[in-house]
């Protein structure tokens, strides 16, 4: 990759940008199709198949960024993929929603209040795990690395049981909201489609389109690397915005497709829910390039962190208030994130890595 040119070096990452967006979308509808025919629906199996559908291109840059031993990219692309794809949540809201209402009022339930709080608390491991020694590493496994796997674990069991019922007046659902907007036909059309795809297509499919991801993903961190590096970004801020923003393109997809359907509820989910497995990566990057990735993380992957964190906190707080009414077709919640995710990158470049 060194020896090549920056102008072909930019062909080669918008390309596997390109194909990281088309694969979400054969990615989704197979897992789609896989839950069903398995019948995995909302059980902790589905919820794992789809977490690692959407999540493919970070864990092809985990991966590849373990193994080159640039865990630096590894980290700002883990936490500055949560920043980012929080706030595609806004994008959903300004582009997706049918009626005119706010994202959080037409999705709020008690169920998406227990994912963004597994999020928090997820980032607040992190924060921890960065203070501990780096000579407390075990067979390459940190005791943080652990922790998080761990408590993505039970909150992944404490979200299905709040998916059988709460007790709470409704069981946890969303309240009643008559204007869904969602396109019927096209609900329909789906319906049918994937309907007709039989179980060993559908694995045919996922499995091409995980490869498909993964040497894409893999691709563009290496690319990108060294293109960007050029410019004289930083291996941290590349990874948290440039390569972060290629890598959610496939939740901008699925989120489009589920609010063009009016199942918002899966909209939200399926981005927080993204996010909450994300910290998990970090047990792979240690195990892979056997350092321990947390206890040496720099300042600014702190920053991320806590930027991650607040802006989850933004629309937690919009899931509880339900706003109703809306500026440049986004809520009040949107507005706000998207305000904080700017004002967030641009002290990323203060931050001394």
């Amino acid at each position: 990759m060194s020896g090549l040119s920056s102008p072909l070096l930019l062909i080669i990452f918008l390309a596997c940008a390109g194909l990281i967006w088309g694969a979400g979308v054969v990615l989704s509808d197979s897992t789609d199709v896989l839950s069903r025919r398995l019948r995995l629906g909302q059980a902790l199996g589905g919820v794992i198949l789809l977490a690692l559908a959407t999540n493919l291109p970070e864990i092809a840059i985990t991966t590849s960024a373990a193994l080159s031993r640039q865990v630096d990219i590894a980290v700002g692309n883990i936490l500055g993929g949560i920043a980012i794809q929080t706030a595609v949540l806004a994008l959903l809201d300004a582009a997706g929603v049918r009626p005119r209402r706010p994202l959080t009022h037409l999705a709020a339930s008690l169920t998406l209040l227990l994912e963004c709080a597994l999020v928090v608390a997820l980032l607040l491991v992190v924060v921890m795990s960065t203070q501990l020694p780096e000579s407390v590493i075990i067979v390459r496994i940190t005791p943080g690395g652990v922790l998080i796997a761990a408590f993505w674990i039970v909150g992944l069991l404490l979200v299905r049981r709040a998916r059988r019922g709460l007790p709470w007046p409704g069981g946890g659902g969303s309240p009643p909201t008559p204007e869904t907007g969602g396109d019927e036909a096209a609900s329909a059309m789906k319906r049918g489609r994937l309907q007709r795809m039989g179980l060993g297509r559908a694995v045919l499919i996922f499995t091409v389109g995980a490869v498909a991801t993964l040497a894409a993903g893999a691709l563009a961190t290496l690319a990108g690397e060294q293109l960007f590096g050029r410019l004289g970004m930083s291996g941290v801020v590349f990874g948290a915005t440039v390569l972060a923003a290629v890598t959610a393109l496939p939740e901008v997809t699925t989120g489009l497709a589920s609010t063009r359907l009016g199942d918002y509820q899966l909209a939200v989910s399926d981005i927080v829910g993204g996010n909450a497995f994300l910290p998990v990566l970090f047990l792979l990057a240690t195990v892979l390039s056997g350092r321990a990735v947390l206890p040496s993380a720099h300042h600014s992957d702190i920053y991320l962190t806590a930027l991650g964190g607040l802006l989850t906190i933004v629309y937690l707080i919009g899931l509880v208030f339900r706003p109703q009414r809306q500026w440049l077709r986004m809520g009040p919640d949107s507005i706000t994130a998207l305000v904080l995710y700017a004002v967030g990158i641009a002290g990323l470049l203060l931050v001394p890595s």
